[in-house]
């Protein structure tokens, strides 16, 4: 029996994980119905979810406003002062209590709408009281509706909190009483029951080197803080914790990969690539291809299985490297693919391949939904019995009809288009998992591909080959049109194309395409046939009109190409030089980054024109900005990331989110890049966490993996 009791006490004590895992609704003061609430809201099921609720702001009861120094902000303020006067007004529906509130800089109302015979039973003229609550301006006076009051003997002998936290609430918690005082309360009793003490997370290096407080302190700090100083440094240890943990999971899982899975060794580099390097090359490679390559040598020459991200802006020559690193594998014997997220992509990729590999002896192949049947059947064999060595495609690779003799290597073009489940496919095509290549477009700013793609070793290709010229992009309003017109004429005299492309919003295409129509028959006007060809391309055309109306521009028989955003993606046209974007407030950063990438790939002179109207918002003017000032993508990234937080940065398909309970990627770089450098440092040296002095951190990461893995983070 006495044991009975030792171990429930064991299991009952807050240095017990188990403890916190207990269910809310045994928590006093909630019970089931309200336990079924905070379930449902906030995501709350037990001790562990309520402690790991932080708040969202504090209210500062620091400071003491005098009525003189109040700023037409409507913030929340604290006041010392009297009631002098009490006075109930009529108006539409019912009345309200008004009360003449002043200190001996001036005078503010407080007002009730709700409650006031109660509230003047209670209230006592030429008392000091403190006042605390939001100020509204109007009428030329300072008014403060259902104030939070305490008299001030009372304030100056309760033990108050300084900062008064604000947590997460939604309309259903409101409607059933779980206010911000409830939760409030609620994490009273369970800091009573646990008496304040939580098992430490952090190993006691980590607390001394980084100077931070022990996860008790943090915790009680960041639910009851006593200054803005314990607040602030609550929140750096619970930040970097959470960050910490995120960086130990993406990283171990990165090593026990290279440990667990094992690459084919690609020994050589043999003879073909040799001879393109030395005889076919069509240009010299910049030092970051160089680069590149060299990292992704080391990759395929170890026993590991590489899995790399390699991000390039539009024409930094991702293609070059990537074809180069299909002859390493083609070298030692082994087959390699290409998949692409579009048809007119992977087509791009097979023609723009095939013009590269010139006479060399290498068998290429593109794979297709339009592959027609007796095309598919020669591929299907010719990669089964080796005789193909490049097969370049779309989702069409994924079919398990498709049967490689000896794939080696699998490079994935904008990885962000393919669900993970059809990734892993490509995995299944061989006896042992290919090398793995990802290929984006889309720079990724280095705080996010730090998160959701820790666990792949990531290159950067931050140069563009020399001869490019950058392109001008300028911003002009919608009353500029005819002088925009007159420089489409020159340029067309000239012997180059034109893209106009006008927004396609998915909840709005009957909108979207009137636009389109609409912009299309005021061109047709400006630039009548025969002196002028124009194609048209737009979501609701069928795909052979789209390629037809696609033809026509690549080989040059229209000059203007009228188009919605399919064009986003997969058009090469080095003839090209001018990109006007209409309604260009209504892009992304990112996409118009993009756009601006499908001109410039020849050797003239480049433009990008953003038509906008007057009215634009601070975000848009900040976009438009930024696309004029600089055409660096990383740059624009990161000022994407800013203005539209993680959430959708990365499109519908695998929203870049991390559903973090603290931390924020994009405000908490620095505190994320600390958190990756100790990870990192520990995993180098003791990289299961065998050591004695990382027994904290073994046990801790154990509780954090058992109840929420990595893929928990990114959704």
């Amino acid at each position: 029996m006495v044991v009975a009791v030792v171990c429930l006490k064991h299991y009952f004590s807050p240095m017990n994980a188990n403890f916190l895992q207990t269910p809310i609704a045994y928590l006093k003061g909630v019970g089931p119905n309200r336990a079924e609430t905070l379930a449902s809201e906030l995501g709350v099921h037990t001790y562990q979810d309520l402690i790991n609720l932080f708040p969202n702001r504090y209210l500062d009861k620091t400071r003491y406003y005098r009525i003189n120094q109040l700023q037409r902000s409507s913030a929340d303020v604290q006041i010392i002062g009297k009631i002098v006067h009490l006075k109930t007004v009529p108006q539409k529906q019912g009345k309200r209590l008004v009360a003449t509130f002043v200190d001996d800089t001036g005078q503010l109302e407080l007002v009730w709408f709700r409650g006031q015979k109660w509230i003047q039973e209670q209230l006592k003229l030429n008392t000091p009281y403190v006042v605390f609550g939001k100020t509204n301006w109007f009428g030329g006076a300072f008014s403060m509706p259902h104030p939070e009051m305490e008299l001030l003997a009372d304030h100056e002998k309760s033990t108050r909190i300084a900062m008064q936290p604000i947590y997460p609430s939604t309309e259903k918690l409101s409607n059933r009483g779980i206010t911000n005082r409830v939760i409030h309360k609620l994490n009273q009793q369970l800091f009573l029951e646990t008496k304040g003490v939580f098992r430490e997370t952090l190993s006691s290096d980590l607390l001394e080197e980084l100077k931070l407080i022990s996860k008790s302190e943090a915790l009680f700090n960041i639910h009851f803080p006593k200054s803005q100083q314990l607040l602030a440094r609550a929140q750096f240890r619970l930040k970097f914790e959470e960050l910490f943990y995120v960086q130990l999971q993406l990283i171990s899982k990165n090593i026990n990969r290279k440990r667990k899975i094992k690459g084919f060794p690609f020994d050589q580099v043999g003879t073909l690539f040799h001879d393109f390097y030395a005889n076919h090359l069509p240009f010299e490679l910049t030092s970051a291809q160089k680069r590149v390559i060299k990292e992704i040598r080391g990759d395929l020459g170890s026993n590991a299985q590489m899995n790399r991200l390699l991000q390039g802006d539009v024409g930094s020559g991702k293609t070059i490297v990537a074809l180069m690193t299909l002859l390493i594998a083609i070298d030692n014997d082994f087959q390699g693919c290409l998949m692409a997220p579009t048809e007119i992509l992977a087509v791009q990729h097979f023609q723009g391949l095939k013009a590269l590999l010139g006479k060399l002896d290498i068998s290429i192949a593109l794979l297709t939904g339009s592959s027609k049947k007796s095309e598919r059947k020669r591929i299907h064999a010719e990669l089964e019995n080796g005789d193909l060595h490049i097969l370049i495609g779309t989702h069409a690779i994924l079919e398990d009809k498709v049967v490689f003799k000896n794939l080696g290597l699998a490079i994935i073009d904008e990885q962000h288009r393919f669900g993970v489940a059809q990734r892993s496919k490509l995995w299944k095509k061989n006896h042992n998992p290919p090398h793995i290549l990802v290929m984006t477009a889309t720079p990724i700013p280095r705080t996010l591909a730090m998160s959701l793609y820790g666990d792949l070793d990531i290159s950067v290709i931050d140069e563009l080959p020399p001869g490019r010229k950058s392109i001008k992009t300028v911003h002009r309003y919608d009353t500029n049109r005819l002088k925009v017109f007159g420089f489409i004429r020159n340029e067309i005299k000239k012997g180059h194309q034109v893209y106009v492309v006008y927004p396609l919003i998915q909840e709005s295409q009957a909108l979207d395409y009137k636009d389109l129509m609409d912009g299309y028959e005021s061109i047709v006007r400006e630039f009548p046939q025969p002196e002028y060809q124009i194609s048209i391309v737009h979501g609701q055309m069928k795909s052979e009109q789209k390629d037809f109306e696609m033809q026509r521009f690549v080989k040059g028989e229209t000059q203007i190409m009228v188009a919605t955003t399919v064009i986003e993606v997969g058009v090469n046209v080095p003839n090209a030089s001018v990109m006007i974007i209409e309604s260009a407030e209504r892009f992304g950063l990112s996409q118009l980054h993009q756009l601006r990438g499908r001109v410039g790939r020849g050797a003239d002179q480049s433009y990008c024109i953003l038509m906008t109207s007057f009215k634009l918002s601070q975000d848009s003017k900040t976009r438009l900005e930024t696309m004029v000032r600089t055409s660096d993508g990383f740059e624009i990234a990161e000022v994407d990331l800013k203005l539209r937080g993680p959430g959708d940065l990365m499109g519908t398909q695998q929203s870049g989110i991390l559903a973090l309970k603290i931390a924020d990627i994009v405000k908490d770089n620095d505190i994320l890049k600390t958190a990756r450098f100790y990870a990192q440092k520990i995993l180098r040296e003791d990289p299961s966490l065998a050591l004695e002095k990382n027994a904290v951190l073994r046990y801790s990461y154990a509780q954090v993996v058992k109840h929420k893995t990595i893929w928990n983070y990114i959704s």
